[in-house]
């Protein structure tokens, strides 16, 4: 079992996919950042300032009018937090489009890399003597 594990770990396709989580890590708090810090104030923005992140309805509890979401739940109240979901789901959208961007960048050039490869001249094998050549050569030299 031991042995099956170690063949299992050294396969080349296992390291990809921990180098590739990984990196999915940390770019996941690269594209977190960009969403929550750089285009979600543009959204507000262009929303006339309205941040969903607090919008909810109050189930049951007393909660204070005006209160954020996170008071709300301290205060132990059940809410329907509509705007956390309206936010993830605009979150959620940015993320896809910004991945869809990257992937497409990257299969250009992967592309402009297969073109510049295909381009490029074969180098042709130096030229040797031919069978023909080698077999009237060999013929010669018997003759003397």
């Amino acid at each position: 079992m031991m042995q099956e594990f170690k063949d299992f770990i050294a396969k080349g396709n296992v390291m990809d996919m921990a180098v590739g989580i990984i990196i999915g890590a940390a770019f996941t708090a690269i594209v977190k950042s960009m969403v929550g810090d750089l285009i979600n104030p543009f959204v507000g923005l262009f929303m006339g300032g309205v941040d969903f992140t607090n919008m909810y309805v109050v189930l049951a509890g007393e909660v204070a009018e005006g209160a954020s979401l996170e008071a709300a739940r301290e205060a132990g109240a059940a809410v329907f937090a509509w705007g956390s979901f309206v936010m993830a789901i605009i979150n959620f959208l940015i993320i896809a489009f910004v991945v869809f961007m990257l992937v497409r960048y990257v299969n250009k050039v992967k592309e402009a890399a297969a073109e510049a490869e295909e381009e490029a001249p074969a180098e042709e094998a130096p030229a040797g003597p031919s069978e023909l050549d080698v077999l009237l050569e060999i013929r010669d030299s018997l003759e003397k």
